[in-house]
């Protein structure tokens, strides 16, 4: 039975034609009321014209069969006019979201939906007002490359440096926002920068913050891994400049 609060889903899409049907079929099964914000983000390998078919032919059609679903779905589509970045992408869902808990939800297969009832239960018990998930804390992962983790690991405690934080994994997919923290974050990086600039953001609000393990099945550059040396150049940046930063 599907639960009482409804969550937002932003899912930004850049070039995830191959994975796009399962994710939304994964995102679909999870048992809440919940909209998925599909934020396409300039793709040019046909995931658009699925979107909008999605959009046009309604959810049912991508399902595998009519019980598939779990709790009312809405499908919601926002078309960047270009390639702007994830943080772009992530902007504008937020503005859109309109449920109770507003999650990010990649569009590859690195995340499981599955994870998303755990993601959101502080919040359901009133203990928090942001989930992280954490990819370092006890979940099965697939075992990838080591210096990905050496510099995640990096940003993570630079970023703890600058916030007063105790985080293991700032530079995780899977982050949950009550309604209103959500909607009180102006995102301002465009890219990949946006993931230090959201940790910094509400270490500033004086939140009540918690961090779950969650599942990670990462891609290699080969399946479509996108980001690069440059975007931890950028982190470092975002770290710095959000956290010397004086709160408002």
């Amino acid at each position: 039975m599907a639960r009482a609060v409804k969550l937002s889903l932003v899912i930004p899409v850049y070039n995830e034609a191959p994975t796009l049907r399962e994710i939304i079929q994964r995102v679909a099964a999870v048992d809440f009321d919940k909209e998925l914000v599909l934020v396409d983000d300039g793709s040019t390998d046909g995931s658009r014209e699925l979107l909008a078919e999605l959009r046009d032919q309604g959810l049912a059609r991508w399902l595998p069969s009519p019980g598939a679903a779990r709790g009312a779905n809405e499908v919601r589509l926002i078309l960047q006019p270009r390639n702007m970045g994830k943080g772009a992408a992530l902007r504008a869902g937020f503005e859109a979201a309109s449920g109770d808990i507003v999650v990010i939800q990649d569009a590859d297969l690195e995340y499981d939906p599955r994870d998303i009832p755990g993601l959101v239960q502080p919040i359901l018990d009133g203990h928090a007002d942001v989930v992280f998930g954490s990819r370092f804390i006890g979940a099965t992962h697939r075992v990838l490359y080591f210096w990905h983790m050496v510099v995640n690991r990096g940003l993570t405690l630079l970023s703890n440096m600058f916030n007063d934080l105790n985080l293991t994994d700032i530079e995780i997919c899977y982050k949950a926002f009550t309604r209103e923290v959500a909607k009180a974050i102006v995102i301002e990086e465009n890219r990949f920068g946006v993931e230090p600039e959201l940790t910094a953001k509400v270490a500033k609000m004086r939140l009540r913050i918690y961090e779950v393990p969650v599942s990670y099945r990462g891609r290699t550059y080969e399946e479509g891994k996108k980001i690069g040396w440059k975007d931890g150049v950028r982190a470092v940046y975002a770290i710095v400049k959000y956290g010397v930063r004086r709160a408002k």
